[in-house]
């Protein structure tokens, strides 16, 4: 059963006297390093079949909250549960390696998923189907469009079937069609009772995704409620900016 629990949740980054971030392990040996909190005292949950936005301004720490959800960052103070296998999109470039073909990326990324290596062998063709890249398929993912490689990305999560899925503004490089289709997905994920996080700037797009929104402001929780609520609150605080 999907399920996400956060509880005094922090997330810190460590700077030398250049602005340049460092491991805690390089810290300690420094005497001079600033630290920047990412997230900071964050509480929520989310249950079985909710769809959540993230909303804030650019550095409010939505995107190091989808990080620390999909195990990339370590909580650095507070604790951080999540229950059941994860998709994420955290870019528009899905996580592709530019000097591999669409085919060999779609291989990559499924086994990533967590994919027996035969099955993701076996799906690769209908991945390609799926993202519609036709010949594009077999060329290396450099030379993809910012909409070709979250399509790609996207027809990958479709098939793996995650019951967690992340999505980092990966929805606001898609066309009208394939945004279509992410929702179908949204949607089907959150029928059988998974969960679905998104993050962006795209109120409307956002809508359509989610019933529930999460406002950040510095690193901090602000507001937890349903999406109209949240999102009224926020354009109130723009417009008082």
């Amino acid at each position: 059963m999907a399920s996400i629990a956060a509880g005094g949740l922090g997330v810190r980054f460590l700077f030398d006297r250049q602005g340049r971030p460092v491991t805690p392990g390089i810290a300690r040996i420094r005497r001079h390093c600033e630290e920047s909190w990412g997230l900071r005292g964050v509480d929520f949950e989310v249950e079985p079949g909710e769809t959540v936005a993230l909303v804030g301004a650019n550095g409010a720490g939505k995107t190091t909250l989808l990080r620390a959800l999909a195990g990339v960052y370590e909580p650095d103070e507070g604790t951080l549960s999540v229950s059941g296998s994860v998709g994420a999109l955290l870019s528009v470039s899905a996580g592709l390696l530019p000097r591999l073909n669409g085919r060999e990326n779609a291989m990559l990324l499924s086994v990533l998923a967590g994919m027996p290596r035969a099955e993701a062998r076996a799906g690769v063709e209908a991945v390609g189907e799926r993202a519609g890249l036709g010949d594009a398929f077999g060329r290396p993912s450099s030379s993809y469009s910012a909409g070709e490689k979250a399509r790609l990305g996207l027809a990958v999560i479709e098939r793996a079937g995650p019951d967690v899925l992340l999505l980092d503004e990966v929805h606001e490089a898609l066309d009208a069609e394939v945004r279509e289709s992410l929702l179908d997905t949204v949607r089907r994920i959150a029928d059988r009772g998974g969960i679905v996080v998104a993050a962006g700037h795209d109120l409307g797009e956002l809508e359509r995704m989610c019933t529930r929104a999460l406002l950040f402001d510095d690193g901090r929780l602000v507001a937890d409620g349903s999406f109209e609520d949240v999102a009224l609150l926020q354009r109130s605080e723009r417009t008082h900016a």
